[in-house]
């Protein structure tokens, strides 16, 4: 679920996700190591967290290329409710980063970028915000996106856990986003802005911090992991802890879910488009087309004969 949530006397507002059986989904079907599991739960609470606040029926795509032990990550929000993903890693490398402990998630990142991807549809353009990853995890990366193509200032805190139920183990992962948005542009852009932050090139005077987000920031860097993931925690319970000298205002709750888009007649069109030789060239020992999807692990085979 995603709850927004407003902190009016600290002019800031912010959404909480807690995901249960759509995350664990997403690790299950892969059968991740725990530290790439971590990594990729992260990835899709922040995915989450961003792409919850479109106002409109539309994708938005978390990715990251790197260098990494864990080179690709690909988490889909399909507004408002729907998510999926999966990830690419190096299973020897993995093993190596694990003998000399170097598999926390920013170091199984490694360098490369972090893209965000707005997809409205095919009647408007596509938006894409890009950041470096230098060895930092999502967390930095998101503050950074935001620094640099919101100028907004922002503090995300991500948490992945796994609790035990009577069926056994369970992933869970959980994210807060908080915005400070005054009324003043100018108290918003001094507020969290330094000169080693900017970005490259700009002529950005360091400014006083804003008492009003000192305080928000403050009081969301006293969030422990495991308020995010613990199932037993409302996220109204978090956030009254949180802030309740100053007054939390919460508005209604959206439910979030696993959904894959893969499907038999999608696969048959985009097979459609290759050539004869092609198709033949796909053809495995058992006379079929085999086609896995990346995202839910699903496997179909097809009938060559019925692209004739």
């Amino acid at each position: 679920m995603v709850l927004p949530f407003v902190v009016e006397p600290l002019e800031s507002r912010g959404r909480v996700v807690r995901l249960g059986a759509s995350v664990d989904r997403i690790l299950a079907q892969h059968g991740y190591p725990a530290p790439v599991g971590r990594l990729v739960g992260e990835a899709a609470a922040l995915a989450v967290l961003l792409g919850s606040a479109l106002k409109f029926q539309g994708r938005f795509q978390l990715q990251t290329r790197s260098d990494g032990v864990v080179d690709m990550i690909v988490i889909d929000f399909d507004a408002p409710d729907r998510v999926r993903g999966f990830a690419r890693f190096d299973a020897e490398r993995l093993k190596e980063a694990l003998a000399v402990n170097e598999a926390a998630p920013a170091q199984l990142l490694g360098r490369g970028h972090l893209a965000l991807t707005i997809d409205q549809g095919s009647d408007f353009s596509r938006y894409q915000g890009v950041v470096p990853l230098d060895g930092q995890g999502l967390e930095q990366a998101a503050h950074q996106y935001f620094l640099q193509s919101e100028q907004i200032p922002t503090v995300v805190r991500l948490a992945v856990g796994e609790t035990i139920t009577p069926e056994g183990a369970r992933w869970r992962a959980g994210g807060l986003m908080l915005q400070f948005l005054p009324q003043s542009t100018d108290r918003r852009r001094q507020a969290d802005l330094h000169p080693g932050d900017a970005p490259q090139g700009a002529d950005i005077q360091q400014g006083e911090d804003d008492d009003a987000w000192v305080e928000a920031k403050s009081l969301v860097a006293t969030i422990e992991d495991h308020e995010l993931v613990d199932p037993m925690l409302s996220s109204e319970r978090l956030l009254f802890r949180l802030f309740h000298e100053r007054g939390v205002k919460v508005f209604e709750e959206q439910s979030v879910h696993h959904a894959c888009r893969c499907a038999s007649e999608r696969i048959e069109d985009m097979l459609r488009r290759f050539t004869p030789q092609e198709r033949k060239d796909m053809v495995g020992d058992n006379g079929r087309i085999g086609v896995t999807c990346e995202f839910c692990s699903t496997h179909r085979d097809f009938d060559p004969k019925d692209f004739d």
